[in-house]
């Protein structure tokens, strides 16, 4: 609080601030303004071509440049800048979060400076300063209300609160909130980075996440990338021990690594979530992160913002208990003519809106009317019927309408057990009453009740979500009775825990030992943006990947941190420019969709990932094997880039293939990846060996043919290992590939199949009947290695069930002394 404040407090007489203290106070505080480091454009696009990945993809086109493979070269560096131009892209297009929080706050604001009101820049506001606050201003900074009866704010987007909130003399009121109802001079009391609304912006600023994605594709990179140098590294060592030209052999060792080396994964991956991007987007979901689609189909725990969200962020009228009126009705009608549409309150519109007959208030005329105000907590109106009768109606607080009425104790007693009900049931409660002119006493005609109700398909998406696997968590500004009955209502659960319950620590995050606490819990209530962060941040420190969804300034922070941050329909520019999904319809049922589409996604991509890796080692191991064992290079330098041509360009086209989407969540699980391609990639090794011997013991063919002969196995066979690869059933169950796919093999396959017979100045042909043994020869070993996968995967899932049911029955004496002691 600026100096000089506790002098002015009592004081009718208020001064305000000089210039000069202004100015002193402005450059000891600094800008009443969210401050953030900027990063020129072109050095966040430089800086997709620094990193693991793009590190790897150069090094492959580095060693191209030194052996003048220039076809090559070219190609690499076209999927280096695809896989930076794809990035750039999706991270310009998302936005910045902080500049969307700026939009929120005041940009003017009326001041009382060297005596004067005056109307100056919100950013020039310091603390200490005395300001003007009316109906419809964004609040500057946080404020302590001075003088006026009291200040009806709209601070839902900072807190969650779905109804208004009253402030008034000694009270605090937020920068960035909405003035909905009355008056006050007020004295700014932090301004900037100190204000709640910055501290909330600094948490958006502090959110960071590592993309699985990424991780996925370093440690397949690697092992690759290790594997083949290894191999490289022996093949040199035996080849130059035997003499050979070490010119010649130095330049189809780097030639071979540059094939073994994954330079189009990064490629092949992004697009295949682009492609799920665009069809998200078909479906009124706008990604703004390729890498959340993956971290949306491992997602295993949904954390879900109530107002807005699952509910309406609307009072709706509910049950209606009667006293002394003939009908509800009647006592609606009351309610409605001590109501005022102009006035766009929130409970005077669910008044109106809850009316079955609207023609009903046309045979009355309002001839005067009292708005509402927290101190008199009513509102009411002087009516005359079609008579010309005169009457009062006043609605309001049901304590204070039941001071105004006659009411005998049973009758009290019964309003009260009416008014304790609805609040247990997260309710909000009106008193209705009307005496006519010239009486003393009011008759209590009943009690309404409000709501915000959820939104039409949140409990159906809720069990959906529940059903994939993935456990939504409700979370929520407002209060517990609140919360509890619209979790109720949605079959979330009854396990809810205040934000009292979590206390944070002076960093703003939660202990260690809460981490089981808010893992069982369904939700939590009367939170501010601050836990919402730290919930997400232990979710994610125990394992689960975390998804959040929200509309508001105060849901920024959290969508920022969560591995997948959605911003529901209507969100705030803050809140979207956070998050990694954008729903442009109301509801949440989109999100299933895509949870789907993720899941979808996300078998593409594993299914490159198996195919990928036991390619690499079955070329590798065959051709390193076949040099080491026969003295002989089995393929030429310009077959295998030739390989890598018709196996990887084309293998894009898995981004449109046709997969099942799994019913639970689905992660790298690299230890199975690698273990299902290797055993591929092994089998594919002995199978070449297979070809080979065939070709030299019975065909008797000459090197040059032998080296067309492994080439078109290797050609004709890389595309079966996708078909086989692409699912963990038998490769003719469905979903059967889409025909893009199909079609891109029957085309490169075709290519590779007249290379083999004509040549064409590139290889050495061979005859057609030794092709037809190619083909067949490669369609009987994909069956054999389909069979082989089909073993590797049912074996791994029963390891991993017996694991779980050790663990299981592990847990369960630990939970017995647990509850014994």
């Amino acid at each position: 609080m600026g100096e000089g404040s506790e002098a002015r407090k009592g004081s009718a007489e208020l001064r305000g601030l000089t210039s000069r203290e202004a100015a002193l106070r402005l450059r000891k505080y600094g800008s009443n303004a969210l401050e953030e480091e900027r990063v020129s454009t072109l050095l966040r696009l430089l800086g997709y071509f620094w990193g693991p990945i793009p590190w790897m993809i150069e090094v492959a086109a580095v060693l191209s440049a030194v052996v003048q493979h220039w076809a090559d070269f070219w190609i690499i560096v076209g999927l280096l800048i695809f896989n930076a131009a794809v990035g750039f892209w999706q991270e310009y297009t998302a936005g910045n979060a902080v500049e969307a929080l700026k939009k929120q706050l005041a940009h003017r604001a009326k001041v009382l400076r060297d005596g004067k009101w005056q109307e100056i820049d919100a950013s020039a506001l310091v603390p200490g300063d005395v300001i003007r606050v009316r109906l419809g201003d964004v609040i500057p900074a946080d404020v302590k209300i001075l003088q006026g009866d009291y200040l009806s704010v709209d601070q839902s987007a900072l807190t969650g609160e779905s109804l208004p909130v009253t402030v008034r003399e000694g009270d605090t009121a937020y920068s960035g909130t909405v003035a909905k109802q009355g008056e006050v001079v007020a004295e700014v009391v932090a301004t900037g980075k100190d204000t709640r609304f910055g501290k909330t912006a600094r948490l958006v600023e502090q959110a960071r996440t590592v993309s699985h994605f990424q991780k996925a594709v370093l440690t397949i990179g690697d092992y690759l990338i290790y594997v083949s140098l290894a191999l490289v590294a022996v093949l040199l060592l035996q080849q130059l021990h035997r003499g050979s030209p070490w010119l010649d052999l130095i330049q189809f060792a780097l030639i071979l690594t540059v094939a073994s080396i994954p330079v189009a994964m990064p490629a092949v991956l992004s697009m295949t979530m682009a492609v799920g991007a665009a069809a998200l987007s078909r479906k009124k979901a706008i990604v703004t992160r390729l890498e959340s689609i993956e971290e949306m189909a491992s997602m295993d725990v949904l954390c879900s913002d109530k107002t807005g969200t699952l509910t309406q962020n609307r009072l709706t009228l509910g049950e209606i208990k009667v006293l002394r009126a003939a009908s509800p009705q009647e006592v609606l009608v009351a309610a409605a003519l001590a109501s005022r549409a102009e006035d766009r309150d929130a409970i005077d519109q669910a008044v109106l809106d809850g009316l079955e007959d609207q023609g009903a208030l046309r045979r009355y005329r309002v001839s005067a009317f009292v708005p509402f105000d927290p101190v008199r907590k009513r509102t009411e109106a002087t009516v005359e019927d079609e008579a010309g009768r005169a009457f009062q109606v006043a609605k309001g607080a049901p304590q204070v309408i039941m001071g105004m009425s006659a009411l005998t104790a049973e009758e009290r007693r019964q309003v009260q057990e009416a008014v304790d009900a609805f609040a247990a049931e997260g309710y909000r409660a009106l008193g209705v009453a009307r005496r006519e002119v010239g009486e003393g006493k009011w008759t209590f005609l009943g009690v309404l009740s409000l709501f915000d109700p959820p939104q039409e398909d949140s409990a159906e998406t809720i069990a959906r979500a529940e059903a994939y696997g993935v456990h939504v968590k409700m979370v929520t500004g407002d209060n517990l009775a609140i919360a509890a009955q619209i979790a109720r209502k949605l079959g979330l659960g009854d396990n809810l825990l205040p934000a009292s319950r979590l206390p944070l620590d002076p960093k703003g995050g939660l202990g260690a030992g809460d981490g089981e606490a808010v893992e069982r819990a369904d939700g939590f209530a009367e939170v501010f943006p601050e836990h919402k962060f730290a919930i997400v941040k232990l979710l994610q420190a125990r394992g689960h990947i975390t998804g959040m969804t929200g509309d508001g300034v105060n849901d920024a922070p959290a969508l920022k941190q969560a591995d997948v941050g959605v911003a529901v329909s209507g969100a705030t520019d803050a809140a979207r420019a956070a998050a990694d999904l954008v729903l442009t319809e109301p509801g949440l049922s989109v999100i299933i969709s895509a949870i789907e589409e993720a899941r979808r996604i996300f078998g593409r991509m594993h299914a490159y990932a198996v195919y990928r890796i036991s390619e690499t080692i079955r070329i590798m191991f065959f051709v390193v094997g076949a040099m080491m064992a026969f003295d002989f290079y089995p393929i030429t330098a310009i077959m295998i880039i030739l390989l890598a041509f018709l196996n990887d360009v084309p293998i894009m086209t898995i981004a449109y293939d046709r997969t099942r989407a799994e019913q639970r969540p689905v992660s790298w699980q690299m230890h199975q990846v690698i273990t299902v391609a290797t055993a591929m990639g092994v089998v594919g090794v002995v199978g070449s060996f297979g070809m080979l011997l065939i070709a030299m013991d019975w065909l008797k063919l000459d090197v040059a043919q032998i080296q067309t002969y492994v080439f078109l196995k290797m050609a004709v066979a890389g595309h079966l290992v996708l078909f086989v690869g692409r699912t963990k059933g038998h490769f003719w169950e469905r979903p059967w590939p889409a025909p893009v796919v199909v079609w891109s093999a029957v085309v490169t396959k075709l290519a590779a199949t007249l290379l083999a017979a004509y040549g064409f100045g590139l290889i050495t042909p061979i005859t057609w009947p030794e092709i037809a043994l190619v083909w067949g020869y490669s369609v009987v070993s994909a069956v054999v290695t389909d069979f082989v996968k089909v073993e590797v995967y049912r074996h791994m899932g029963h390891e991993v069930r017996r694991h779980r049911h050790f663990l299981a029955r592990l847990a369960r004496p630990l939970h017995a002394f647990g509850g014994r002691r």
